[in-house]
């Protein structure tokens, strides 16, 4: 076969660590970003920068790959419609389409028979006051937002009143589960009923950004087995190709409760890379490039910690690390405050 020539739109972490594994598997990588410093530039083998609807640089940018696929999801559904027109966008569109819009992908989960937190739509501060009984709750923006971004903890209706936010560009009220632990699940669907499935991970959240997860998660067979099949059943329905993670929380009296879809390789997986025969990142590749599926072995528990903002320069001085530690540097220019500017990865 000849070599194939993968674009992956978005220049971060994600799409960096897709392009190194990409190098294992010889497949080339062109990154489309629309930062300049995007620091997956530093691992492709071609970047190409401009705005998302730059159509010249799109088009530049389709004419050098075979297929296309996607390290984040808030990009516009015309362009990734468009690119699907001439090459392969996988996974498809209409899942990122589905899944940039809260309230659309928590009805497609509830209608799945797949249970979510209680959330109701919210376009004007009346509504809030009809809606007491889902404080205390997190108020979200409909679309955009990660890492905490568009997100506000409201435990009371005076609260509300004292945010002053302006609800016309649609929000979705989501009540707060009296939690016990978080966990995620991995997967990644070649076709129907083809799929390699990670067991599930332990996360926790530091200012609503993920800090830690580890393998085995602390849980019961009930909830392993459970949180299996429901990630399972939605990438079905989605009819998904690629790697996909599904968040999920877990209540005090052990309710599994569906949180968000990422139509995408996520950092709770990083510790795949270094745990497991085939990481979510090769997988995806192998997914949405049509290559041969390698059945999943775990090599060894794992845990993994972010490093947020300054916390990478103690580690960028190290030279040296233990046999089962494993440092990456995503080699972001700017070092910010609540940033992901790499990530350590124990075997245990």
């Amino acid at each position: 076969m000849s070599e194939i020539t993968l674009g992956i739109i978005g220049g971060g972490q994600l799409g960096s660590m897709l392009a190194i594994s990409a190098k294992k598997l010889n497949i080339k990588t062109i990154i489309y970003s629309d930062d300049p410093d995007a620091p997956a530039q530093n691992f492709c083998n071609h970047f190409i920068s401009g705005s998302y609807n730059n159509k010249e640089k799109i088009k530049e940018f389709v004419n050098l790959v075979n297929y296309v696929t996607y390290e984040f999801e808030n990009i516009p559904f015309e362009t990734l419609s468009e690119i699907n027109k001439l090459k392969p966008v996988l996974p498809k569109p209409s899942v990122n389409r589905l899944i940039q819009h809260r309230l659309a992908e928590k009805d497609f989960i509830n209608n799945l028979n797949i249970r979510t937190t209680r959330y109701a739509s919210v376009e004007n501060a009346s509504e809030i006051k009809s809606l007491e009984d889902l404080l205390p709750g997190i108020l979200k923006t409909t679309t955009l937002g990660y890492d905490g971004k568009g997100q506000y903890p409201i435990n009371s209706i005076e609260e509300f009143d004292s945010l002053n936010i302006d609800l016309s560009k649609g929000y979705i009220l989501e009540k707060l589960v009296k939690l016990k632990k978080e966990i995620s699940i991995i997967i990644t669907r070649f076709n129907v009923q083809k799929y390699e499935i990670y067991e599930p991970i332990e996360n926790k959240h530091e200012d609503q950004i993920l800090k830690f997860s580890k393998i085995p998660a602390d849980i019961d067979k009930k909830i392993y087995d459970q949180s299996k099949e429901w990630a399972i059943s939605i990438a079905e329905e989605l009819k998904y190709v690629g790697t996909l993670c599904v968040e999920f929380f877990i209540d005090r009296n052990n309710n599994l409760y569906v949180n968000e879809i990422a139509p995408r390789v996520h950092n709770s997986g990083h510790l795949t890379i270094n745990a497991f025969n085939v990481s979510q990142f090769e997988n995806h590749l192998r997914a949405v490039c049509g290559l041969e599926q390698i059945p999943l072995e775990k090599l060894s528990n794992a845990k993994m910690v972010n490093l947020i903002g300054d916390q990478i320069s103690a580690y960028r001085k190290l030279t040296q690390f233990k046999e089962n530690e494993f440092f990456f540097d995503y080699l972001k220019k700017e070092v910010k405050e609540k940033r992901k500017m790499g990530h350590i990865t124990t075997l245990v």
